[in-house]
């Protein structure tokens, strides 16, 4: 069985940030499609679930990243603008992460698309990694 392109895989945050992530300030902003058509943009819905799409930048803190760049963003998908629960480059973790790989057609690269339902303050290391505080 193959799969189809577009595939959403679930992930746990730690998966994708192992060393964490901090919040990018006034990085949350609604995404927008572009209609070549007529050079109209409109609000991005999810195609699966048909709610807004919201655009979050984050720092990954993986100190093997060296030089590249460490910024990633993320799809949180709601009906309502995502509240940053913490300040600017307070570390934040997202629910429901997906993750979507794809072929960059102009680099022909492997990327990833991550997707999630909402954007939170972080849990405490000790609940993080299932054990009592």
């Amino acid at each position: 069985m193959a799969l189809r392109g577009g595939t959403r895989f679930s992930v746990p945050f730690e998966a994708v940030f192992p060393h964490g992530a901090v919040f990018v300030p006034d990085s949350i902003a609604e995404a927008q499609d572009y209609d070549e058509k007529t050079g109209r943009r409109t609000p991005s819905k999810d195609k699966l679930t048909g709610q807004r799409v919201w655009q979050c930048r984050v720092m990954d803190l993986d100190p093997e990243l060296g030089a590249r760049s460490r910024e990633v963003a993320v799809k949180i998908l709601t009906d309502h603008q995502p509240v940053p629960p913490v300040g600017a480059f307070q570390p934040v973790e997202f629910e429901n992460l997906t993750v979507t790989p794809y072929v960059d057609n102009n680099t022909k690269r492997l990327m990833f698309s991550y997707r999630a339902s909402a954007l939170v303050a972080p849990k405490t290391l000790a609940e993080s990694r299932g054990k009592a505080a």
